[in-house]
């Protein structure tokens, strides 16, 4: 059982699309979802610390891709491990194809994609919430949708106890990504520089 309540909330996981002035990125979310039907919107929350969001906030046009269970983890790694403003992720990924507003749908390892133009923005702080009005949308295959537990069940590689380096420190592991933190004592403003998720996502390796 979890300790943690909010680990018991099922997500959905997402590979949100953007493109700027003929420069594309991407990144892993877990928070799209519908808002209404009629009008077909849907919402999107971005972490401002991620390209994508600047993208989207300038354009006000993004894609969401929808991760199915046949994904492997190398797509969380492309999409989800690296900054769009350190690398270009799509300079070497052809499983994509553009649709009709200038973005880009990851096509392998996802089920479908939709399409939206943002038609509100929300302030939230660290993130902003993307209201936008669905202007395409398309099933790609019939496989299931990959949950977030899916993901830390099947798709995530299980990690070897750790517990003490050679140096004999602490290991602080990242729930969400992986990434190990080294350290007596993990300071409580800590943010993972790969996911972005703060020191209540990281747990004490024991071996």
């Amino acid at each position: 059982m979890s300790m943690n309540p909010m680990f018991s909330i099922q997500y959905g996981l997402f590979v949100v699309t953007a493109c700027q002035d003929g420069r594309d990125n991407g990144c892993i979310t877990n928070t799209v979802m519908q808002v209404t039907s009629q009008p077909n919107r849907i919402s999107v929350t971005v972490n401002k610390e991620n390209l994508t969001h600047d993208m989207i906030k300038a354009t006000g046009r993004f894609t969401a891709s929808i991760i199915s269970e046949k994904a492997d983890f190398g797509l969380f790694k492309h999409f989800g491990f690296q900054s769009g403003r350190e690398v270009d992720k799509f300079a070497d990924f052809a499983d994509c194809r553009r649709v009709k507003n200038g973005t880009l749908a990851v096509t392998k390892g996802t089920n479908a994609f939709i399409s939206a133009n943002v038609v509100q923005m929300v302030d939230l702080g660290t993130h902003t919430l993307f209201v936008g009005e669905v202007v395409e949308m398309e099933p790609l295959t019939d496989v299931p949708s990959a949950t977030y537990t899916y993901y830390q069940e099947h798709i995530k590689p299980k990690p070897e106890p750790v517990g003490v380096t050679s140096e004999g420190k602490t290991v602080w592991r990242c729930v969400i990504c992986g990434y190990e933190y080294e350290g007596e004592e993990l300071p409580e403003d800590f943010i993972c520089p790969i996911c972005k998720h703060p020191a209540s996502d990281f747990e004490k390796i024991v071996r």
